[in-house]
């Protein structure tokens, strides 16, 4: 174990953390955030330690964010480039809206993970490296010449490297597991290394290894000890003097009962939140497995005793025709897919469209076309969702901003649906999908309540008479007496719901699903700014999972005295009725967006404003420094 920085002498010290500090070392140093990744092999529970160092913060009372990054094989080669998974944590004092810019730690397990992940790391960051790791094989696989923990390949940051395999399997020794069973216990031992120096708890931790392994005593009790000795290494090892432990006081939040929640978890709790608003007892999930929506299906499966149905089907288009059937007997259908499943989709959502059902499509958007990169995040599907029908085919399409924004906009495309009897579209992707932040748990008493009406006057009924001020059908269960009708793709007689080839009235009816979507207009909110005034010299427009970076971007910026403004969008088909003139109160407009400029162009077209496209197609994030240094080249 050794360092680049030498070593230095000091008073004994006392943390504020409450933990003894080291002899010679100097007191904890305080810091308002920080951004740590733990890097490593898809084998070496990289995800586990994550999550675990993110709930301890939470616990902690930091605001944080994560991003954790998974590889795209299901199985790469050990010790390769392509089977590099890592989670991202940035934590804090201050306001945390996105998972951070550049690192101030990076935790490496293997050579391949410190060569995909060192370009994040800031100049005189920290690495963490297990240097057992390191061997000639392990090298070479990396495309590493020489180990860059003996070269000058690391002479920028500040270097520890420790034999943490060698160390855990110490700690361990005495449960009798396994040589395999230790070795895969060396994240806990680096997570214990870090909660240390951070003032972590480990008790949360220590729990939930208790509940996952309380059928295996022994597996249990080495990962506590190798958790343990981590903190305790922290604590008294013979570390270089100038590696500190650090205080990151709690954020200053509104007073509530908060969880870390994931866009997932968000997702299915708000639509289960929007049936039981509508008053819908049953949900039905149609779904079929595809990276990044799988976790949904497993999210909603545990709803199971809330009325929530989920079928795994053999394919997309059985998925939705499911989804489809389960809306047309009263229940709410819900399918999920990323963008080449939604694509299959396609027919069975003009389906929907024709027989005028709600219908939740959930689109967890990732990275390229076909297979393209399956764990990277992009917001390649928005002229999709608009418009990837054939037919004049229009639905509604709203987008989650941020993980716990989910829940809200899932409540909003269950109202949406059910009042409008139409399917809708709700946009969220990767990266909002895996990461998580804190979410205060609301009063459910007090969430807004849409109570379906279901028709059961068969006095005048036909299936296609319309509400005058909605423009939607009513919906009537199968089997309610003297409400027996038909729906289908077939086209339908606006008067009697017949089926009808009447070129007249095929266009009354394209007519009618058109005003009935647009009409939805005048049932959402006027678009405000985010930040800023409306006539600001710039609006920085988004939708979707760029909110964060461009929030804090634009508040960078004004902070130095730009003339900016940030706009979010959440209802992207109908736009909110004011944008058009909100837009053109500004005079420049510049749209950072995860693809090629899609909703630029989208925006050019309905309004006739000249936007500027800010574009990156990456498969990760903006980074704040990215949104910032855009509006400062563009207002000089």
């Amino acid at each position: 174990m050794s360092a680049n920085s030498p070593d230095g002498g000091g008073a004994e010290a006392s943390g504020s953390s409450g933990a003894p500090a080291r002899a010679g070392l100097r007191p904890r140093e305080i810091r308002d955030e920080i951004v740590i990744r733990f890097a490593g092999d898809s084998g070496d529970g990289i995800q586990l330690t994550g999550t675990q160092f993110a709930i301890e913060s939470a616990l902690a009372g930091s605001d944080i964010a994560t991003f954790p990054d998974y590889p795209a094989e299901i199985r790469a080669p050990a010790g390769t480039t392509y089977g590099v998974s890592a989670f991202q944590v940035h934590f804090g004092s201050v306001d945390i809206r996105t998972s951070g810019d550049e690192l101030d730690v990076l935790v490496a397990f293997n050579p391949a993970a410190l060569k995909v992940n060192l370009d994040d790391l800031r100049i005189g960051g920290m690495v963490i490296a297990d240097e057992s790791s390191f061997t000639d094989r392990n090298l070479k696989k990396a495309d590493y010449e020489s180990s860059p923990l003996e070269d000058d390949t690391l002479a920028r940051y500040q270097l520890i490297k420790l034999d943490i395999t060698r160390l855990t399997e110490e700690a361990v020794k005495e449960f009798g597991v396994s040589a395999k069973d230790a070795r895969r216990s060396r994240n806990l031992w680096a997570l214990g290394l870090m909660l240390w120096m951070y003032g972590r708890d480990r008790s949360a931790t220590i729990e939930w290894l208790k509940g996952k392994f309380s059928k295996k005593p022994d597996i249990m009790n080495a990962n506590i000890a190798a958790l343990n000795a981590g903190h305790a290494f922290g604590e008294t090892a013979e570390m270089p003097s100038d590696v500190v432990g650090y205080t990151v006081a709690a954020a200053d939040v509104e007073p509530g009962l908060y969880r870390t929640i994931t866009g997932t978890e968000a997702t299915a709790y708000g639509l289960l939140a929007g049936a039981r608003a509508a008053g819908l007892g049953r949900i039905v999930l149609g779904s079929y497995p595809i990276t990044p929506a799988s976790p949904l299906l497993h999210a909603m499966a545990q709803l199971a005793e809330y009325g929530v149905v989920t079928f795994q089907a053999e394919d997309e288009i059985a998925a939705i025709c499911s989804a489809i059937g389960a809306s047309y007997s009263g229940a709410l259908g819900v399918t999920s897919s990323s963008g080449a499943g939604v694509a299959l989709k396609t027919e069975p959502a003009g389906l929907a469209v024709a027989a005028e059902l709600p219908l939740i499509i959930v689109n967890a958007q990732r990275a390229g076309p076909s297979t393209g990169m399956p764990t990277k995040a992009e917001q390649a599907d928005l002229l999709q969702a608009l418009y990837g029908r054939h037919g004049d085919a229009p639905l509604a399409v709203v987008a989650a901003a941020t993980p716990g924004d989910s829940f809200e906009v899932a409540m909003e495309a269950v109202r949406l649906a059910t009042k409008y009897m139409t399917p809708v579209i709700l946009l969220t992707d990767a990266y909002l999908m895996n990461a998580a932040e804190p979410w205060a748990i609301p009063d459910v008493d007090r969430l807004p309540r849409f109570p379906v009406e279901f028709r059961t006057d068969p006095e005048g009924f036909h299936p296609f008479l319309r509400d005058p001020k909605t423009l939607a059908r009513p919906w009537a269960r199968p089997g309610t007496p003297g409400l027996e009708h038909r729906v289908g793709g077939i086209e339908r007689d606006y008067e009697t719901g017949d089926i009808s080839y009447d070129p007249e009235n095929h266009a009354r009816m394209t007519e009618a699903r058109a005003a009935k979507i647009a009409g939805i207009a005048n049932d959402i909110p006027l678009q405000k700014p985010e930040l800023g005034p409306e006539n600001a010299t710039l609006a920085v427009v988004g939708w979707g999972s760029t909110y964060g970076p461009i929030y804090q971007g634009v508040g960078k910026a004004r902070e130095e005295g730009c003339h900016v403004a940030h706009i979010h969008l959440r209802y992207l088909s109908p736009f909110p009725r004011n944008l058009g003139e909100l837009l053109k109160s500004y005079d420049r407009i510049l749209v950072p967006e995860m693809n090629h400029g899609q909703l630029v162009s989208v925006l050019r077209d309905r309004y006739l404003i000249q936007g500027e496209s800010l574009t990156k197609v990456k498969g990760q994030p903006f980074k704040i420094t990215e949104i910032y240094e855009a509006i400062r080249n563009r207002l000089g």
